[in-house]
């Protein structure tokens, strides 16, 4: 790439940065960001830049994050296009990056801190974790914002004379509508129909329907268009995949995947889409597949260890997890989880409870995994895997139980939507709000039932 730069071999140094987009990484896309600055190479640095926004989470867990100087932080701190998912995670990457080198870094800390968005925090966790920090504490300039943080929530009447970006949600803590696709009506017919539910309005309306119907389809959200991959039309398992742009509210085909699967499970990282298992027809699938957007093309990857129908697959840290399933003989406890810069999958620690057609989705940096069959049982039991200590733990149960449950984040919370309970397809939809540990009800679908696609398309 260095050459094709130097050479001006245009076609061959975008080809070499297309290769490098495939292998970007939380690890190291500041890494790619850097180089493809050095040799101007722009699609590479914007991809790159976009990827680390995405993931600034993650990204801010890794070395090259740390080592980054005093001026890199403060324009990554600054940038109001963060896909967090609250602001705690900013200000536990300003502590994380401080700290690093505390001697020579303390210093700085109250022009970083002043770059985090105090006011967004909530008022326990500014007391009991912001204002409980060392170098908060011996800093006046930043008590002084831990202050002005505390005043703009226990004094509402003068939020009018502290607005400033900091009172400003980032574009990612804006709330998106929540897409429900296909999936089956009460007499087990599958279906092309589409929903939205607007969280603010606690209301649901229609929206443009797929070209075709699907039910136990794959749904991935990639730069606010829905893509709807695969599933069971009432006769065939399908291969088709389609996307929705919520601007110009229309379907379109891309495409299709190398092979038909319904009960699959989808995800996006980064700039790339992921499918993983199903069934087509004959046999449980442990192929993996990605699409590419951007060339509308696909490609196979390494096969999973075990073939998974109706399991769920989640992006999480860089890597992607595949969790449960069955093989057409057994229901799976068993979580296993892939690189993307190895082309392998590993083992990773199984659930609590062995489940087939749960939902899954990351909150709050966490994985959460909810409802399912377990060979005898419909469940409504929820458990959460930290990342960071590599263990399961249960939370709190849904209302009721969910098989064909789909899962995903909104505004902070979790949203279980529909599913089987054993006896009838479910209407209804739970909400799960993770400081409370409870789930509430809210407004019922009205247009599906149980086996629905389910994504957010954030509202701009």
């Amino acid at each position: 790439m260095i050459g094709a730069s130097y050479l001006q071999l245009n076609k061959v140094r975008d080809a070499c940065a297309n290769y490098l987009l495939q292998r970007i990484h939380p690890q190291n896309a500041l890494g790619f960001r850097h180089f493809a600055e050095s040799l101007g190479c722009s699609t590479l640095a914007d991809s790159a830049e976009k990827y680390i926004e995405s993931y600034f989470h993650e990204v801010s867990q890794h070395e090259e994050y740390l080592n980054l100087s005093l001026n890199q932080v403060k324009d990554m701190l600054s940038k109001n296009d963060l896909r967090v998912e609250s602001e705690e995670q900013v200000f536990e990457a300003c502590m994380r990056w401080v700290k690093h080198d505390i001697e020579r870094r303390k210093e700085h800390l109250p022009e970083l801190l002043s770059l985090v968005r105090l006011p967004l925090l909530t008022p326990l966790y500014i007391t009991d974790r912001v204002r409980n920090e060392e170098q908060i504490r011996y800093s006046i300039q930043c008590r002084d914002l831990v202050d002005e943080a505390l005043t703009f929530h226990l004094i509402p009447e003068r939020r009018a004379l502290i607005q400033s970006f900091r009172t400003e949600p980032r574009v990612s803590d804006i709330k998106g509508y929540i897409y429900v696709v296909g999936g089956l009506n009460r007499h087990g017919d599958s279906l092309s129909t589409v929903e939205y539910y607007d969280p603010k309005l606690d209301k649901w309306t229609m929206a443009p329907p797929m070209t075709m119907m699907r039910s136990r389809l794959g749904v991935a959200v990639l730069k606010s268009k829905l893509y709807a991959f695969g599933g069971y039309n009432g006769k065939d398992r399908l291969s088709s995949v389609e996307v929705y742009d919520a601007i110009r509210r229309e379907w379109s085909m891309v495409t299709p995947m190398i092979c038909k699967r319904s009960a699959l499970g989808a995800t996006a990282l980064g700039d790339i889409i992921y499918v993983c298992g199903g069934y087509d027809g004959v046999t449980s699938l442990n192929s993996v597949e990605r699409y590419h957007p951007s060339t509308n093309s696909w490609c196979s990857l390494a096969p999973m260890n075990k073939s998974r129908s109706a399991g769920a697959v989640i992006a999480c840290q860089g890597y992607i997890y595949a969790l449960g399933g069955h093989d057409g003989l057994s229901i799976f406890d068993s979580v296993e989880r892939y690189n993307p810069a190895t082309n392998t999958w590993t083992e990773a620690p199984p659930m609590l409870t062995r489940r087939c057609r749960l939902g899954v989705a990351m909150l709050g940096g966490k994985l959460y995994a909810c409802g399912g069959y377990d060979g005898s049982s419909f469940l409504q039991t929820v458990e959460m895997f930290d990342p960071n200590t590599n263990k399961w733990q249960y939370v709190a149960p849904m209302n009721a139980q969910r098989s064909r449950v789909a899962l995903t984040a909104n505004m902070g919370k979790l949203w279980a939507v529909g599913g089987y309970d054993g006896i009838s397809n479910l209407v209804t939809v739970e909400v799960y709000d993770p400081k409370a540990d409870k789930w509430t009800y809210a407004a019922d679908m009205i247009a599906h039932e149980g086996g629905v696609g389910l994504g957010v398309i954030s509202i701009p």
